[in-house]
């Protein structure tokens, strides 16, 4: 189960280096490309270990007739940014046009845009939108070092004094409780970062007494806790056990092994992949953002789009309780 898809073929016409561990690649898309509202996505077609994979990044603002984005080279990546970093101009392959899950409200007195990392893409291009809208806005920004702060000059010279950055050797950091105190009722706070910015930012705007509906994230599925390796999945009711790779999701495998599963986002936020957990061997490594804390510690469910169980086995209820494959 998904969104309806519209591929177009893409051939790369640019490549930059907004910051060392950040490429951004701009490709000419083949047909007409609508105009796409910043926070958009796109889903690209990669080629990992020889196999063909999918992978979704989010599309910067760039000239009609073309998609941009920009990918950090991961340590801990399934292939997609080892692949990004591999191409080169002249080379063709499929995406998606843009969808939006991310889109700004329009209907705040004040935005607060908070960034992460490489969490920074569409918050990139909601900061010019809200500016050019005559909307009121601050930003926070943050990373590990200054030069990793990938568009900062850009931002700085859009926001001004309405951007602060906080850097971590610096011995900066956010604090989300001031930050959301000082608010508008009314006001609306947009979050893009690591799973443990995006659980903090929760935490914290419910401390604050703030309507959920006003804080809006979006999630790039690393906790940062472990690195990539694969496990396996029992499926008792099926009779079935599933290799998860290092460089698939167990969504994936699931479903190239003919299990049926319903799903949507593939970003741990709606929840729908969510399969009931049996037995486990090895830490789960939830890395959705919809379960509670509490319900994460708990080990009963877990997002097969995002979350792991590095090196050992789980066995899980997917919910469909049909005749063995």
């Amino acid at each position: 189960m998904r969104s309806r898809q519209e591929w177009r073929q893409a051939r790369v016409i640019d490549i930059a280096h907004p910051t060392e561990d950040v490429r951004a690649v701009t490709f000419a898309v083949n047909g007409p490309l609508s105009a796409f509202d910043p926070g958009s996505h796109t889903n690209i077609r990669v080629m990992i270990h020889d196999a063909p994979a999918i992978r979704t990044y989010t599309v910067l603002p760039s000239a009609p007739g073309t998609l941009k984005i920009a990918v950090k080279l991961h340590p801990n990546s399934r292939g997609g940014s080892a692949w990004v970093w591999s191409l080169n101009p002249g080379d063709v392959t499929e995406m998606t046009t843009p969808e939006n899950r991310f889109e700004l409200s329009w209907r705040a007195s004040h935005y607060l845009l908070i960034a992460g990392g490489i969490g920074v893409t569409p918050i990139f291009g909601m900061a010019p939108a809200l500016i050019s809208g005559g909307q009121s806005v601050r930003m926070i920004y943050g990373g590990r070092s200054q030069a990793q702060l990938a568009f900062r000059d850009e931002l700085e010279t859009l926001l001004g004094d309405d951007l602060e950055l906080f850097v971590e050797e610096e011995g900066r950091s956010f604090d989300l409780d001031a930050e959301f105190s000082r608010l508008p009722l009314d006001a609306e706070s947009y979050v893009c970062g690591p799973i443990g910015l995006l659980n903090a930012s929760k935490a914290a705007w419910q401390r604050a007494g703030r309507p959920m509906s006003r804080l809006r994230f979006e999630v790039f599925g690393d906790s940062g806790h472990y690195g990539e390796s694969a496990f396996w999945v029992e499926i008792p009711a099926l009779r079935k056990t599933v290799e998860v790779r290092p460089d698939q999701s167990m969504l994936e495998a699931l479903l190239q092994s003919g299990v049926d599963m319903v799903y949507d986002c593939q970003r741990g936020e709606c929840g729908l992949c969510a399969v009931g957990v049996l037995d486990h061997e090895a830490t789960i490594d939830h890395r959705d953002v919809f379960f509670s804390p509490t319900e994460r510690a708990q080990n009963v469910r877990m997002c097969a789009c995002v979350s792991r169980a590095p090196g050992g086995t789980i066995s899980i209820d997917t919910g469909y309780q049909s005749a063995p494959l």
